[in-house]
């Protein structure tokens, strides 16, 4: 490259390191997470999948980006991830703000997710929850009142909620204590679990309505 061109090739810095090393992070996180966990996802994403296509409603909790990622996965299910077909049942806990601030104003942060559990799960339903940490008061609040409902459990999570897996029937532990690499995890294993729900779903058409019998005029 000549010299005064204009374009010159500017030296690896901070910035390109960074990047290189966030990837390569995410890259490894990915191979074992997979090599360890991939039949676990698959009996889960099955748990998601079965649910919503008899009707059963998967509801979601987590806090901040685990509660961004609840109110994507609800959408995805609810509207569609890739193709058209039926609408299927979920319901993001994050989602009501007015539910939110009520029950944290009368009842404390801990029920926010709990009560909406309480009003609404049933038997046949599914808790996903999700806690980088595993130590979110309100969501374990909401696999509490999950398991008085007679509800399924499933859950994820990263290296420090082991103790929050085995309040599941079944949880992804993500072996990082980053919580962008784990919630990186949780983002693609969510999207696996709707395309198995989609799958599902278009295997099984809605039932179509009965056509209104005419009476003749006499």
């Amino acid at each position: 490259m000549t010299r005064g061109s204009g374009t010159s090739r500017r030296p690896r810095g901070r910035g390109s390191a960074r990047i290189k090393d966030a990837f390569t992070e995410s890259v490894h996180l990915l191979a074992a997470v997979y090599a360890r966990d991939a039949e676990a996802i698959e009996r889960m994403g099955n748990l998601v999948a079965e649910t919503a296509s008899r009707g059963g409603v998967v509801f979601f909790a987590g806090n901040g980006g685990s509660a961004a990622e609840a109110q994507h996965f609800a959408t995805e299910l609810v509207c569609r991830y890739v193709k058209n077909r039926r609408a299927l049942p979920a319901i993001a806990l994050s989602a009501d703000t007015s539910v939110l601030t009520a029950t944290g104003n009368d009842y404390g942060f801990d029920r926010i997710f709990a009560r909406s559990v309480e009003a609404l799960g049933r038997k046949g339903d599914l808790l996903v929850a999700m806690s980088t940490s595993g130590r979110s008061r309100n969501v374990l609040a909401a696999i509490r009142e999950a398991r008085r409902r007679k509800m399924r459990v499933i859950g994820m999570t990263g290296a420090r909620g082991r103790a929050f897996a085995a309040r599941c029937d079944e949880c992804l532990v993500v072996p990082s204590q980053e919580t962008p690499r784990v919630q990186e995890i949780h983002l693609l294993v969510g999207h696996l679990w709707c395309e198995m729900a989609e799958e599902r779903a278009g295997t099984r058409r809605a039932a179509k309505p009965r056509p209104r019998s005419r009476k003749r005029k006499p």
